[in-house]
């Protein structure tokens, strides 16, 4: 068959797929098709198949024919390259995948990704093979200059392959490219092995060269300017067939078979339905029943130990019909839909997980309305008690197919992966995701590769906007912030690097794995989808070569396996009670504790889930919950849009306001939440109530809302309206309450996940209130390398009056540790101190007792235990003061300590006599103390921080205590307590974070820190840009506070910064005169020594003398500030100063 407009077929493109080798976005490749008219392209990445049925669908919608194909390495005889191959049919297809996921999965991990070349040959059914270009197998066995290899590869090839093998020729004017030609026209002739023009493609249009030049550089790791690297030509993009055809005028063959190319193909990926896995049932019943059998058992362990319980004043046989009535309903639809099987293996790696001590969620997302999946333990919460709709996850009209997100404990998360690859052998995998060029990463990769200096593309970076809720394009920042404009414009380089990042912005930059989704199929996966693993992480599970869209579309059913910390957090502190024999079921806690609302209607919720950001613990003081559907609906409203309505909720929970249930034949459904719709499940109930829809009706209207398409919503409104006025509600009431629930219904929240993790916050709330202690300290021992967390923990730790040990290698431990009123800071807290290495030395502590000096140190730690990052940490931290207070004199030793440690231990290891005896203590032989210089306390606070990220033995403020009262600056706490519109206020940043404006102007979020708490500020565009290079972390500033008067509550008064002063300028500021008076003239001669530096300031001495005061002044103007201040405020004859 002949192709009769001769157009030529690009059977070798490379998306973005072809990691950091093409930069083709499938999109713009499918507006290209369309936009030319393209009748067949051909998809050819680099060693994977993970665009394929995106290029299929994409490509398909444009009209075009889609040929799919990749390219794998091949090994024969020991020389590996790549072999181009190409699908014919569906069976063509699942060989190679069942090839692209061999490379990966049988690899060897010293190699790359490869197959060997008779695996072809067993999986070549229904493939096309072409021979590839400069790096394919063939070529590199014509570089060897052995005939008979080459020979015996291409009689192996056309012996299977016959005519479904193909030479390439291919011209773009690489170096090597015309030597291959000359030996492939030679060896076509000899073999008869027929001749294909080709075009690798790398980009659409020419001008992409050079950005996809540095593209390469990333990926080789490597630069622009760098002579033996690999490149390619400028001719790597689309040309029409009038300029190929030209190209390969003097080949006709190659041309012609190039037309045809297309001819030879049948098959097109396509996206189909849902395919659910099967689990393997130990008894003879069908899913079906075996759901049924489980849903019972479990459903009456529930009622017996949980539901009777706590409902034991009413009818025991009227309760058990309604519960066994909703799982009757319930199993109804999930067999209707085949979803039994699911339910059974999501209850089966749950139970699994609860039985192996693995701390599991109690719910997450609307499956928690599900009463057959809390009879099966997969949730832990009663949807019956809490008003959950089965029907928001599960009905037979919904389009998608739900799944479970379940949360484990984020330590023993693997240990499910573990089990599920136990059980389903190779019919599990991860999902992939893949890490794209975004602007800041697109600008620190082509910075480096175009040898920009470090420090100048790290400033460019810091001035995108940083907001991961919405990340900003490259293009979008330059709109919004002038500072990058205008680099661009001083510099001819950033000009450069910005053209470039434009055109990469967005590209695939590696291959990654997605952390939570996991696929379950029957034990042949790896032949359903490619796979893909990676041979240097520690990952037990491959991965999908499909992105979590494609894997979905491609019938796969994906189940979230997420790690939730708290969990973590809560297990922690069970553990830490156990060892004090105190044990506590935290499933069956009460949740109406009087003494736990206390405490969060205080607002003091720092650690507590989802309630300690200082928005909610505005919100909580305000509301002052009593009961536990408070905390479910904060969670629920918490978020942009309904946070509106939290003022209005807690106005009518206090009486403030009265309700507003819209209409009375609303009250019960709306009385729990106040007449606000929260949840998505009142819009349905709203729906049922008064228009009589069903509970699959109702999920469809709500869907509606929240998407706002219009037809849709006309549909609904008529049928909404129709069912309202069957239920005798008037056509203009039933009209008015369908447009008042719309805007609630576009943001309301699901309560089934609201509840779940309300229930988790309460948990929190709990072990905080009754053992907080050893709740802080499980927290704190989670969050090791979260230094603004550790900060906020020690904040809170001071504000409980609980005694914090500050790092101690004799105190200590690894982790966080709890005493009553009193936690040891973890020695694995400090910066650069491997959490492993110190707990062997805290083993060394506890097995051979304290460490007597440094030298008693050295003789007993194994130097693998200790490095130079990790003494510095220990040292700048403190945890060596009670050896060697000296931390200058010990810091510049550590060399010396590390040479000496491994000295005696290398002579231990050999059984000789070591250097010291056993009662050494003679730290001279490694320093000597007294010659080093001892840091001042501002020099030991700033390297406290360095190691441990904040202050802990002292702040910086603390110096300029009496001169702060002084001058009249006060701490934030009282000046938000007290009745002054503005005040001087000291303040240390702790962090800082800037963000843009819906407006695009700049702003930040500043976190300060004082001698009495932290605080956070807005720092608005005017002062921001004006003092943006010295708002850096430890930097101490004096700021002019205003509060908004306009808003008379106390909680939501915003306080502005009107002025902010750095601490250095304020404390060096000149004063006019000041006043000393003395008590006797005798220390005169002292003072007069102490102000002897020339400067600006009159000073004026009184003298008491008797019953007399003798004033004069200093004949010299004298220099006088913050340091004199405090140099001779504490002398013994000083009475008084003043400014």
């Amino acid at each position: 068959m002949r192709n009769e407009k001769k157009e030529f077929t690009h059977f070798k493109i490379h998306t973005q797929y072809s990691i950091c080798e093409g930069a083709i976005k499938i999109t713009d490749l499918g507006k290209y098709c369309k936009e030319n008219k393209i009748q067949s392209i051909g998809l050819s990445d680099s060693f994977n198949l993970c665009g394929a049925l995106e290029f299929s669908e994409e490509i398909s919608k444009s009209g075009t024919q889609p040929i799919i194909g990749t390219q794998i390495n091949f090994i024969f005889n020991k020389v590996m390259g790549k072999i181009p191959i190409f699908a014919q049919t569906k069976k063509g297809f699942s060989n190679l995948t069942k090839l692209s996921s061999k490379s990966y999965l049988d690899a060897k991990e010293t190699l790359p990704p490869h197959c060997n070349l008779d695996e072809l040959f067993s999986h070549s059914e229904d493939i096309i093979v072409t021979s590839g270009g400069l790096d394919s197998l063939l070529n590199s066995l014509i570089k060897k200059n052995n005939t008979k290899e080459v020979q015996e590869f291409i009689s192996k090839m056309t012996k299977i392959f016959n005519d479904r093998f193909y030479f390439e020729i291919q011209r773009h004017n690489d170096p090597g490219e015309k030597y291959l030609e000359n030996n492939l026209l030679s060896l076509s002739k000899k073999f008869k092995v027929p001749l294909i023009a080709s075009q690798e493609i790398f980009y659409i249009n020419k001008d992409m060269f050079e950005a996809h030049d540095a593209l390469l550089c990333i990926g080789q790791k490597t630069y622009v300017d760098e002579k033996n690297r690999k490149k390619f030509s400028d001719q790597h993009f689309m040309k029409n067939s009038d300029e190929l055809e030209n190209l390969y005028k003097d080949i006709p063959e190659a041309i012609e078979n190039n037309y045809n190319f297309p001819f030879r193909f049948s098959y097109k990926l396509k996206k189909i339905q849902p395919n659910l896995p099967s689990i393997k049932i130990s008894s003879n019943l069908s899913e079906n029943d075996e759901l049924l059998s489980l849903s019972k058992i479990g459903l009456k362990n529930r009622l017996d130990n949980f539901i009777l319980k706590k409902k034991n004043t009413y009818d025991k046989a009227q309760i058990e019909k309604i519960y066994y009535e909703r799982l009757n309903h319930e199993i109804e639809i999930i067999n209707k839909m085949n979803y039994s099987g699911y339910f059974l293996i999501v209850s089966d790696y749950i139970k699994w997980a609860k039985k192996n001590s693995i701390p599991v969620g109690p719910g997450r997302g609307s499956g928690a309305g599900s009463l057959v999946a809390y009879s099966l333990d997969i949730t832990d919460l009663d949807p019956i008690e809490f008003g959950l709709i089965f029907e928001r996850f599960l009905n037979p009209d919904r389009i998608s197919m739900p799944d479970f997100d379940i949360d484990f404990c984020e330590e023993k998360r693997d240990l499910v992966f573990k089990y599920l690859k136990s059980k389903y052998k190779g019919g599990v995998a991860h999902i992939i995701t893949f890490g794209k060029l975004k602007a800041r990463m697109a600008l620190r990769d082509i910075g480096r590769v175009l040898g920009l200096p470090y420090g100048h593309v790290d400033k460019l970076c810091k001035m995108i906007p940083f907001d991961p809720s919405r990340p900003l394009t490259l293009k979008e920042s330059i709109a919004r912030e002038p500072r990058i404009a205008e680099e661009e414009k001083r510099n001819p380089k950033v000009k450069k690097l910005i053209e470039l990042s434009l055109k990469l912005e967005g590209l695939n930059r590696n291959l990654a794995t997605h952390a939570a989704g996991v696929v379950i199929a029957d034990e042949k996966l790896s032949e359903k989808v490619p796979l893909y693993m990676d041979s240097s992480s520690n990952l037990l599970l491959p991965s999908t070569q499909f992105d979590m869209h494609s894997s979905e579309n491609s019938g796969l059913v994906k189940f979230d396996i997420l790690g939730l910390n708290t969990l973590t957090v809560i297990n922690k502190t069970i553990e830490i009670l156990r060892s004090k024999n105190i044990e506590i079921d935290i499933s069956k806690i009460p949740l109406d504790d009087i003494g736990i609302y206390k405490m969060l209607s205080s607002g003091e919720t720092t650690g507590l889930f989802q309630l300690e950001s200082s928005g909610v613990r505005s919100a909580l003081k305000q509301m002052k919950p009593n009961q536990f559907e408070d905390i479910v609906a904060l969670v629920a409203l918490y978020r942009p849009g309904p946070m509106n309505n939290i003022p209005i909720y807690n106005d009518c929970k206090n009486g403030i306001k009265k309700p507003d249930y819209i209409h009375k034949s609303l009250e019960n459904i709306l009385k729990p939440t106040y007449g606000i719709i929260i949840y998505q499940e009142q819009v349905m109930q709203i729906a049922q109530t008064l228009a009589g829809f069903t509970a699959g009706e109702a999920d469809i209207l709500r869907k509606a809302m929240g998407k706002k398409k219009r037809k849709e919503l006309e549909k609904q409104e008529e049928k909404f309206i129709k069912g309202a006025i069957n239920n005798n509600i008037s056509k203009d009431i039933a009209s008015f309450i369908f447009k008042k629930i719309m805007p609630f219904a576009e943001y309301g929240f699901n309560k089934s996940h609201a509840a779940a993790y309300a229930l988790i916050a309460y948990q929190t709330a709990f072990l905080k209130y009754y053992y907080k202690e050893d709740f802080i300290a499980a927290t704190m021992s989670t969050e090791l390398s979260n230094t603004d967390k550790l900060r906020e923990f020690v904040e809170e730790l001071k504000r409980l009056k609980i005694e914090i040990i500050r790092p101690n290698i004799n105190l200590c431990f690894a982790d966080f540790k709890s005493e009553k009123n009193k936690i040891f800071y973890a020695l694995s807290g400090i910066k650069s101190v491997g959490r492993e290495a110190v707990s062997n030395l805290v083993k060394e502590r506890e097995k051979n007792g304290k460490f007597k000096s440094i030298n008693d140190f050295i003789k007993r730690v194994n130097p693998k235990d200790i490095n130079k990052l990790q003494l510095e940490g220990l040292t700048k931290a403190g945890a060596f003061d009670d050896l060697e207070s000296n931390r200058s004199a010990l810091l510049n030793s550590i060399p010396n300590i590390i040479q000496l440690n491994k000295s005696l231990w290398d002579e231990k290891q050999s059984k000789q006599n070591n250097l010291f005896e056993d009662n050494s203590s003679d730290n001279d032989l490694l320093f000597n103390a007294n010659k080093s210089k001892i840091w001042t306390n501002n020099e030991m606070l700033m390297n406290e921080f360095q190691s441990i990220g904040f202050y802990m033995s002292d702040h910086p403020l603390n110096a300029y205590r009496d001169y702060f009262e002084k001058m009249n600056v006060i701490s934030f706490n009282k000046f938000v307590d007290g009745k002054e519109s503005s005040a001087l206020v000291a303040g240390t940043i702790m962090s800082i974070q800037e963000k843009k404006s819906s407006k695009g102007t700049p702003f930040a979020i500043v976190k300060f820190s004082d001698l009495k708490s932290e605080f956070e500020l807005f720092l608005f565009s005017d002062l921001l840009v004006s003092n943006r290079e010295n708002l850096k972390t430890a930097n101490s500033f004096i700021l002019t506070l205003q509060k908004d008067n306009a808003v008379a509550d106390s909680f939501s008064r915003r306080i502005n910064i009107r002025k902010l002063i750095s601490l250095n300028d304020f404390t060096n500021k000149k004063y006019d005169k000041v006043t000393i008076e003395i008590k006797n003239q005798s220390k005169l001669d002292e003072l007069q020594k102490l102000l002897r530096e020339d400067g600006e300031t009159k000073i004026q001495i009184k003298i008491k003398e008797t019953s007399k005061i003798y004033t004069f002044e200093l004949k010299n103007l004298r220099k006088f500030n913050a340091g004199t201040f405090n140099h001779i405020k504490d002398k013994e004859y000083i009475e008084k100063i003043s400014f």
